[in-house]
């Protein structure tokens, strides 16, 4: 691709193939600018949530933290593994899983610098997790994979095979509804201009039609049945209200648009037995 021309913006179909194929080559290209801007909100070592700043030792959505020692962890999407890195802080055995090699090497860049931490690293696709069934204790990803695959439900079912029976997995996504407005921090962001139910994924494609970027909407009720279909019960639906102490903007994300409307859904699910 010409790098000094401006991918073009539209909403058109994508194949699995396609839309993972552009997840690795967006993420390698960008991962030291992500890195760059938003590394010292997510820290090394923290596990937050999505841009309010919801922390995990806080919300523990994966249970009390005196209870993680000794679990095993597989985190999806982990980008640098900062997540990850709280989670061995905790005990844990963590394994964090990103589609790109980019990410991965600003993982190891942290881990450089931190003796004996304990996170395993893999290079692999969400919809095809390299472990044998029942593997893992507990799961999660913080906008991780799901919102930028065009099978949700086969990566969940990968996630729900790896798990042990009764085995919790926690996920972030943007707030669906967000889908209805404009990605933009300001007053601009705060009007309707699309159908909430228009699932045609976003593109970013370069001058030979190529994808270069893509992200997938799903209903809140799709996120569901997505979760269900895939053998998870919900336990629960997070919605994390804007904290006065965050005045940070990321993206579409802001304390305008934050204190009015959701930009979050976590769902919190248990493997069926």
């Amino acid at each position: 691709m010409n790098q000094d021309h401006e991918p073009e913006a539209t909403r058109r179909d994508t194949s699995d193939t396609e839309s993972s194929r552009a997840s690795r080559g967006w993420w390698d290209r960008n991962a030291d600018e992500y890195q760059s801007e938003h590394g010292a909100f997510l820290g090394d070592d923290r596990f937050i949530w999505g841009p309010e700043g919801l922390d995990e030792a806080e919300a523990a959505l994966l249970g009390p933290a005196a209870e993680l020692k000794g679990r095993r962890i597989l985190e999806i999407g982990a980008g640098a593994a900062q997540c990850s890195r709280w989670l061995a802080a905790q005990g844990a055995l963590p394994v964090a899983l990103d589609l790109s090699h980019r990410q991965l090497q600003h993982a190891l860049r942290i881990t450089g610098g931190i003796a004996d931490d304990p996170t395993e690293l893999v290079e692999a696709d969400a919809g095809a997790l390299p472990f044998r069934d029942h593997s893992f204790d507990l799961a999660c990803s913080a906008y991780g994979a799901l919102p930028f695959v065009a099978d949700p439900v086969r990566v969940l079912r990968e996630v729900r095979r790896v798990l042990r029976p009764g085995g919790r997995f926690a996920f972030s996504v943007s707030h669906p509804l967000r889908w209805a407005f404009p990605d933009e921090p300001g007053p601009e962001g705060l009007s309707v201009s699309a159908s909430y139910f228009d699932r045609t994924p976003y593109v970013e494609q370069d001058e030979s039609g190529r994808a270069v970027y893509v992200e997938h909407h799903r209903t809140l009720g799709d996120r569901v049945r997505d979760v269900v279909a895939a053998g998870f019960r919900l336990e629960d639906l997070v919605e994390p209200e804007w904290p006065d102490w965050n005045t940070q903007e990321w993206g579409g994300w802001s304390p305008q648009r934050g204190h009015l409307i959701p930009g979050t859904a976590i769902f919190v699910c248990t493997a069926e037995a």
